[in-house]
């Protein structure tokens, strides 16, 4: 079971890979995964009381999520102190330039008793104590992962600051003891170095912080959607209540430009929603009786009364909130190559260090000039932007797709769309609408009207999808018809039935020719409608053909447009479907995708998909039952967010808007994040491989070039800053596809419910029978269904006022206080 818990104390990357490691030899851990960005920890498998031993052992702190402190304040009270600790520091720092420079170099004024060698000596020892006072927390660190045998970022920035201080110290008592003329031995001082150090270090510190403050805005807007209190009734009575504690069952009101508490189902008004903080849709959808709205929307106007379904936690947006942490908190693959550099990193810079003193020292014979060298190399090493490098460009990447709809679960989901480039999509649902349509209406003898009013009376009795797409067609013309009489349904063949006295038939091609002879003009339109990919339905009245009525599911109006953007990126575009070869073709022909995979059994997909893997990574796309094999087995699988339950749960990717034009953005996402990881980690390794040499002096006799340990220090603390920096670009840049013409309608961000809830169940449901009292009529009984049916949960109801009974099935049995209470909720007593 996956755990997590915040780990304290970390301060680079040889930090992190220390805390892996350790707890990867907690016995029975099996995977571990650190996140330096976040602070954030997840294990899986071991015992939590042994994992925070060994992580104490280690010289860090790790916290249990569900035990953990609220993250923004400790944050924030972090900021705060490192921004204390900069503003004392450069007060004193200061004072100390201007006496070490300032008077020493350009003879800034300094009182006669405090112009003595020794007296400058001692002043300058004593602020730059206050400095190493100021900032100790570097040398409680840097010195506690010595002794833990981890030495740290703050190890290499103790020793360069405290060897400085030191060997000034040491130059200062020589001055004590010694005699005469002392005031080159100022030259020998390096207590501005050592202050320097500390102050530079801190100020990177401070702007890293401040920069991955923004790297967690998107979760952060997102938590701060959600209002900290609702207006509930209670007791016939309107009373404001934090929203942790609406309960389910709660009705509660929401007012024009209010943002909803929790998710819940509307009871009384309509108004219209806007839902872009869930779904990046921008038009608000229109909200009325029965429909589902959900915590974190704004209401645009008009007053809605509603029933809380689910709250806390359990709430899609903390559903949201949850995937796009997973995800930040989460490791990429290629983050590995920085984890196995970082965990050898700081020790092999000490030894640098010490050689390059060692070497400075019999070449220059001068123990000052080396000691600078090997300070400079501990000072400009940077294992931070190492560490950095991945999670941030990942936090930002996640964050990003939140807001265009596009969860990514993990951070191995966001790299492999990056390195994709091969994309199968399936055919229903998810290229087409998944909705059979009447397309083409052809009558022959009759007028169009005539032709509609017989197909009406025929399948208005009929369940059969393509019956629904006749019916649907006739409803949006408004056309009167009288059902038929003798209905009669003939399984894949068509129906029958007795209309204005006359037998009539509306049949497949094949059926309707053995019923009565077809013309060579039918025969001809038939073959034609299928070559396109539908299904002609004929319409016999008495003996004569009076029409054709095609249906088809057809083409999303952006997956045209999405297909050749995703060709355009370099991607092989394939359909996999089950639909028979005809059809498919037909379908690909007009999305434009050329490689077709037709009449596939749920199985077949995955081995399709296995196929294409020889040839580079495939993502595949999908929205049925009969895709998540396909979705399991694929590099990455996304799932459209109004496709199953199991579908989406299969997926490493579910986008909540309908159509490719998502796919488009997630793959843009990727490829962005995966380029912006690459310049982080090159920008990492080559500013240590230039930046070590210069340090050490290997450029002075070559170009001359030498760098002092201020320099060295400012290096370091702008190079994690600049990675940062690098990631935040991401989010100037446009991932939005602009021929997005689906908008999510609101039922089908309740097909998402399901994968956010944080407790599912699959054991037997639970049935209960309630006594109720107050039923007095049929209406009553449909008044109490009504109610009972709108809770998340309720299988089945059957109400019956005869005998003061609710007979329920429901998925759990704690789903039935929330029964209990919608019932009340209406006026009944529950015994």
């Amino acid at each position: 079971m996956m755990k997590k818990y915040k780990v304290k104390g970390m301060s680079c990357a040889a930090c992190s890979a220390r805390v892996e490691r350790v707890v990867r030899g907690v016995s029975g851990v099996t995977e571990c995964q650190v996140n330096l960005l976040t602070g954030s920890m997840t294990v899986d498998g071991g015992d939590e009381s042994d994992i925070v031993v060994a992580v104490k052992n280690a010289g860090y702190e790790a916290i249990p999520e569900d035990k953990k402190r609220e993250e923004n304040t400790e944050t924030t009270r972090e900021k705060r102190r490192i921004l204390f600790r900069l503003i004392s520091s450069l007060v004193v720092l200061t004072l100390l330039m201007y006496i070490s420079m300032g008077h020493l170099m350009w003879d800034f004024y300094l009182p006669p008793f405090m112009r003595g060698a020794v007296t400058i000596a001692l002043i300058e020892m004593v602020l730059a104590l206050a400095v190493l006072i100021i900032n100790r927390s570097f040398f409680i660190v840097g010195f506690r992962g010595v002794i833990n045998k981890s030495p740290n970022m703050d190890t290499l920035v103790a020793l360069g600051s405290g060897v400085s201080f030191a060997f000034s110290a040491y130059v200062t008592v020589r001055m004590i003891i010694k005699s005469g003329d002392l005031s080159h031995d100022l030259h020998n001082l390096y207590y501005e170095s050592a202050a320097m150090i500390l102050v530079l270090i801190t100020l990177g510190k401070l702007l890293e912080a401040f920069a991955k403050g923004k790297t967690t805005d998107a979760i952060t807007k997102l938590l701060t959607l959600t209002p900290k209190s609702a207006t509930v009734i209670r007791d016939g009575k309107e009373i404001s209540i934090p929203s942790s504690e609406v309960v389910i069952g709660d009705v509660f009101i929401v007012r024009p430009g209010e943002n909803l508490a929790v998710d819940g189902i509307v009871i009384d008004g309509e108004s219209a929603v806007d839902e872009s903080a869930l779904t990046g849709e921008s038009i608000p959808l229109e909200k009325k009786r029965g429909d589902k709205v959900y915590a974190a929307t704004t209401n645009s106007f008009g007053m809605l009364t509603c029933r809380a379904t689910s709250v806390g936690e359990d709430t899609v947006m903390s559903g949201v909130v949850k995937m796009v942490s997973d995800a930040s908190a989460s490791k990429a693959p290629i983050a590995k190559v920085a984890d196995r550099v970082a965990a050898f990193f700081v020790p092999v810079v000490l030894l640098i260090a010490f050689a390059t003193t060692v070497v400075w020292l019999i070449v220059n014979n001068s123990l000052g000039y080396a000691l600078e060298r090997g300070i400079s190399v501990l000072v400009i090493s940077c294992p931070c932007a190492l560490g950095l490098a991945t999670p941030v460009a990942i936090m930002v990447a996640s964050g990003i797709g939140a807001r265009c709809g596009v969860l990514f679960k993990s951070a191995v989901a966001i790299e492999a769309s990056g390195r994709a480039t091969i994309i199968a999509l399936d055919k229903t649902g998810t290229i087409t609408l998944g909705e059979p349509t009447v397309t083409d209406i052809i009558p022959l003898g009759v007028n169009e009207e005539e032709l509609l009013i017989v197909a009406a009376s025929l399948e208005s009795s009929s369940e059969h999808p393509l019956a629904r797409a006749v019916m649907g067609c006739v409803a949006e013309r408004e056309i009167s018809y009288t059902r038929s009489e003798e209905f009669k349904a003939m399984t894949g063949s068509g129906v029958s039935g007795v209309v204005n006295g006359v037998l009539a038939y509306g049949a497949s091609v094949k059926y309707a020719a053995s019923i009565t002879p077809l013309s060579h003009e039918v025969a001809e339109i038939s073959e034609s409608l299928s070559s396109d990919g539908k299904t002609p339905l004929v319409f016999i009245h008495g003996e004569r053909v009076i029409g054709i009525i095609a249906v088809s599911d057809v083409v999303r109006e952006d997956s045209r447009e999405a297909v050749a953007e995703l060709q355009s990126m370099g991607l092989e575009c394939v359909m996999l479907t089950g639909d028979n070869k005809k059809c498919a073709e037909a379908i690909a022909k007009s999305a434009g995708i050329s490689a077709v995979y037709a009449e596939l059994m749920p199985g077949d997909k995955a081995t399709v998909l296995k196929d294409l893997s020889r040839d580079g990574k495939v993502i595949m796309v999908g929205d049925g039952i009969n895709d998540a094999p396909a979705l399991a087995s694929a590099d990455v699988g996304m799932a459209i967010g109004c496709g199953t339950d199991i579908a989406i749960e299969s997926a490493d990717v579910v986008l909540i808007r309908p159509g490719l034009s998502s796919v488009v953005s997630a793959l843009k996402i990727g490829r962005a994040a995966l380029k912006t990881i690459k310049e982080n980690l090159f920008w990492a390794f080559i500013y240590n491989l230039i930046g070590i040499p210069l340090a050490a002096g290997v450029f002075i006799s070559l170009v001359g070039w030498k760098l002092t340990p201020m320099f060295g220090a400012l290096a370091m603390s702008l190079s994690s800053f600049s990675v940062v920096m690098n990631a935040l670009r991401l989010n100037l840049k446009k991932f939005d596809a602009k021929y997005n013409n689906d908008t999510t309608k609101g039922e089908e961000m309740g097909k998402l419910f399901d994968i956010f809830k944080k407790k599912k169940t699959e054991s037997e449901p639970y049935k209960a029978t309630l006594v109720v009292e107050g039923m007095m009529c049929p209406h009553c009984e449909a008044r109490v269904t009504k109610a009972v049916e709108a809770v998340e949960g309720v299988i089945s109801v059957k109400a019956s006022h005869a005998d003061k009974s609710v007979e329920l099935t429901l998925k759990d049995e704690s789903i039935l206080d929330a029964v209990k209470s919608v019932i009340v909720a209406e006026g009944y007593t529950v015994a």
